[in-house]
């Protein structure tokens, strides 16, 4: 097979020093669509003339900027109007304080950008004149893929910037008419030349800081016309979870792939899946050190060559170094093209260096197949060498790839670091065994940690660093594991503890290790402790952003505390609840209202997944957190009172007897939310439900709530149904607060508002007091994720919003007791007791589960010792 050669580098003339043509010509595409975000759209004419007004304000004279990345206007308008000014971008993580903190110190920018709350920009002016010597070709500094905030910086020039544009947009063949999405962060190099890429043919960008994992990104995507995706191996994992493969993404035209090794399989699949959904994948390969890209692989040697990576982009080239280490062919790849970089900074004098690299050795092995294809065989820096013997990591990886399993491999001279996905069937001695007998290595020096999940950067390309650090030893000046109260400690032991997860790795999220509705108002409380103000979506937010807030320093104040609003109504419900049945005072409508809150929860926690199998886990886990401590106390009360019978015992009494309202009522609610749960979990799990619920995630349980309508205004005959406690009545409070969770726009919020509004009034006759409680609450649920508060308001909401289960059991059987003496004092005291019984059946859950793995850990050693017996017998 023979391949064309490469087409040359076309459109722009390469530019003149101290400024980019790319930058500079927006406005030649003039009222052609620039931009489109969540928020609207902006023209080219327009966005030319934020970037010029942003420009002036820069000044005339070359300054080194400072300005931290984000897929935002702000951000983009900034970038542009330095690089179109002439003026060198020092460009750092946005969502990284520290990498800005140590760059800052490092290299003493002129101007420091600022991020300011609505996409608002602060020019922080250091100084009027640059303080050092900046080459005149000097035009962007981009730390290396793994080396955020490293001193060392790649040194980009113009020319390489506007050639790699240039290169990459002819063998892409982008259009004017394309609009690619900002997939991959700005400040990364692959996500920046999405963005450069683009802007120079006048295409649009779709641009969000959204990951491919959220339902809002889709929807955007879809409106915006999305005609190109960029990812990373891993983000093809997530959407594989997601179910992109089932998506009706009509207008998509490619898909590229870059920042690290996709599988070959995958690969094959995605070129497969492309071709029958009519779009081409392109599989490529670059470096920051070369702007961005060196080769892809054109879409139609995709499926036949899952193993290349291709031909040099357009103006470049290869060549293949011999190396001592390697044979057959193999050797260092080389590259040479305009797109190579200046050379490295490690210090501000070498701002005013110019070319020290005239070719970049990248450390990769490769060879030159005999279709003229060029393929990655290994990684000449990451041998290893153990007690003498030569190790390649990534041979391990992909021996153990073989076998169905995840696996990141570092290590040092002494040891093998291997991070590896939890699979069954796999545990540390397998894996150890199969890599030791492999490669002739002793088992000693094999390290095997088995996660949930493998460390990744904000880029999702895999984090060596944090591998290695896996099997360092721990610092003794480090605190000790967190305390019962909170205070001290590393969060990871907090995740650990409170959701009972040995496998928490610093990208875990409460969400992704099975938090729920129940540990969740534990968990916030620890977290409004440790941080001062808990940051908003901090159950999807990785561990390691939350520990970085953790040690920034903290605003004071009397109202900078927050809390949620779901906590904050769960506990103010529970507290009308038990007041109004100790007649206290009347307040009604509370379970009602929880019903809502618990609709909501149910979408926050439990649809988290978009794995099935894994949503109907968490749901059943979560069912039976709600059932089993109902049953258990239930069963107490039979004993000693006449409140309750078998069918209470057994969460049936609404089931058989609805229409009776006796104390056997008292339970409804509990009954009505596991009927709900059960029938929602079990909907879920068929898989077309599932996809529908992927694919219009407000829609669905909007239609759910309207199907709820019919037995709420009985146009859907249920004979002897007690109106207001039961479940098949109530559902649409629930699928309400389940859309309320769903809702991203305005139009949405308005909607299930309205809805509500609507539904109300008319539910509980002759009760206005008891409709304008639940109407009030939903209103503040669905507008409102935060209020202002303080910490001790904050820890008495916790407290109650977490017991508010048991406390709502065990108040039928304790108030009773001492109400004769004093309403308050029967108030207080069911709400202390039930607090006793949360925290009793908190600790013998954990207990049983501390059990339970003893036993799992204990059973190999007992089948051994049996095994051995038989020997001897």
């Amino acid at each position: 097979m023979t391949l064309l050669p490469a087409p040359p580098v076309g459109g722009h003339a390469l530019p003149l020093a101290g400024a980019l043509p790319l930058a500079g010509d927006l406005a030649l595409h003039g009222d052609r669509t620039a931009l489109v975000t969540a928020e609207g759209t902006l023209s080219y004419r327009e966005l030319s003339e934020r970037v010029a007004e942003t420009a002036r304000r820069l000044g005339p004279r070359r300054r080194l900027v400072l300005l931290p990345g984000a897929n935002t206007v702000g951000a983009l308008v900034v970038h542009l109007a330095a690089l179109a000014a002439g003026h060198p971008v020092l460009l750092v993580p946005g969502d990284h304080p520290e990498a800005v903190a140590a760059l800052t110190s490092a290299y003493d920018p002129d101007v420091v950008i600022h991020p300011e709350p609505g996409d608002e920009w602060r020019i922080e002016e250091r100084r009027a004149t640059s303080a050092h010597t900046l080459h005149p070709d000097l035009a962007l500094l981009l730390s290396t893929s793994g080396s955020t905030g490293s001193p060392k910086l790649v040194r980009l020039s113009y020319e390489n910037l506007q050639a790699n544009a240039e290169s990459i947009a002819t063998y892409l063949d982008i259009r004017d008419t394309d609009r690619a999405a900002t997939t991959l962060p700005m400040h990364y190099c692959y996500g920046l030349s999405v963005i450069h890429s683009h802007l120079l043919r006048g295409a649009g960008l779709v641009l969000t800081g959204l990951s491919v994992a959220d339902t809002c990104f889709w929807d955007l995507f879809r409106s915006a016309g999305g005609t190109a995706l960029a990812g990373v191996p891993y983000t093809f994992d997530l959407l594989d979870r997601v179910g992109f493969a089932d998506m009706e993404l009509p207008r998509l035209r490619y898909v590229t792939q870059a920042g690290g090794r996709l599988a070959p399989e995958r690969v094959a699949h995605y070129a497969a899946l492309g071709r029958r959904r009519g779009w081409d994948l392109f599989v490529m390969y670059g470096q920051t050190e070369a702007t961005a890209r060196m080769a892809y692989l054109p879409p139609s040697l995709a499926a036949e060559h899952p193993t290349a990576i291709g031909v040099p982009v357009p103006g470049g080239s290869f060549r293949l170094e011999p190396v001592e280490e390697a044979s057959g062919g193999v050797g260092e790849l080389v590259y040479t093209g305009p797109n190579v970089m200046l050379g490295y900074a490690r210090t501000p004098d070498d701002l005013a260096l110019g070319r020290t690299a005239d070719a970049l050795r990248t450390g990769d092995l490769a060879r030159r197949t005999e279709d003229g294809l060029y393929e990655i065989v290994g990684r000449r820096s990451r041998f290893l060498k153990i007690l003498g013997l030569r190790v390649d990591p990534q041979q391990i990886e992909a021996l153990l790839a073989r076998h169905g399993l995840d696996v990141l491999c570092s290590g040092d001279d002494e040891h093998i670091t291997l991070a590896v996905v939890r699979t069954p069937g796999w545990d540390e001695r397998r894996i150890r065994r199969r890599v030791a007998e492999a490669f002739g290595l002793p088992a000693r020096a094999i390290r095997v940690h088995l996660l949930s999940e493998l460390p990744r950067l904000a880029t999702g390309k895999p984090d060596y660093r944090a591998v290695r650090a896996l099997s360092r030893p721990s610092d003794p000046s480090e605190k000790p594991p967190l305390a019962d109260d909170g205070d001290q400690g590393d969060l990871r032991a907090l995740y650990a503890r409170i959701l009972d997860r040995p496998d928490v790795t610093p990208d875990s999220t409460f969400v992704s290790l099975g938090g729920d509705s129940l540990s969740y108002v534990e968990m916030s409380l620890h977290l409004e402790r440790r941080l001062g103000m808990l940051p908003p979506h901090w159950h999807t937010t990785p561990l390691r952003e939350l520990e970085r807030r953790a040690t920034a320093p903290r605003t004071r104040g009397r109202w900078r505390r927050s809390v949620e609003t779901s906590v904050l109504l769960r506990a103010v419900a529970i507290v009308c609840i038990v007041g109004s049945h100790v007649r206290l005072f009347d307040i009604r409508g509370g379970a009602h209202l929880l019903l809502a809150v618990a609709g909501f929860n149910f979408a926050r926690f439990l649809l988290s997944s978009p794995d099935r199998r894994e949503r109907t886990r968490r749901s059943a886990r979560s069912i039976a957190r709600i059932a089993v401590p109902t049953m258990a106390w239930t069963a107490f009360a039979l004993l000693i009172s006449d409140d309750y019978d078998l069918s209470n015992v057994l969460l049936l009494h609404n089931a058989l007897w609805p229409e009776v309202m006796g104390t056997g009522i008292h339970l409804w609610f509990v009954e009505a939310l596991v009927y709900i749960l059960l029938t929602m979990t079990a909907l879920l799990a068929v898989p077309a439900v599932h996809r529908l619920d992927r694919r219009f995630p407000y829609g669905l349980p909007m239609v759910l709530a309207g199907l709820g309508m019919l037995t709420r205004y009985e146009l859907v005959g249920l004979p002897d149904r007690a109106q207001i406690t039961d479940a098949v009545t109530v559902f649409w409070l629930f699928a309400l607060g389940w859309a309320a969770a769903r809702s991203r726009t305005v139009p949405h919020r308005l909607l299930v508002t309205a809805a509500a509004l609507t539904a109300v009034p008319g539910f509980f006759p002759d009760e206005p007091r008891r409709e304008l409680f639940v109407m009030l609450g939903f209103c503040l649920l669905v507008w409102f994720p935060t209020l202002p508060s303080v910490h001790r308001v904050n820890q008495v909401a916790g407290l109650l919003a977490g017991s508010s289960l048991a406390i709502y059991l065990t108040h039928w059987q304790v108030f009773p007791l001492v109400d004769d003496v004093s309403e308050p004092l029967a108030l207080a005291v069911s709400l202390l007791f039930g607090i006793g019984y949360a925290t009793g059946v908190d600790r013998l859950v954990r207990r049983v589960s501390a059990l339970r793995e003893g036993a799992a850990r204990q059973a190999p050693r007992l089948l051994l010792k049996v095994r051995r017996s038989a020997d001897v017998s």
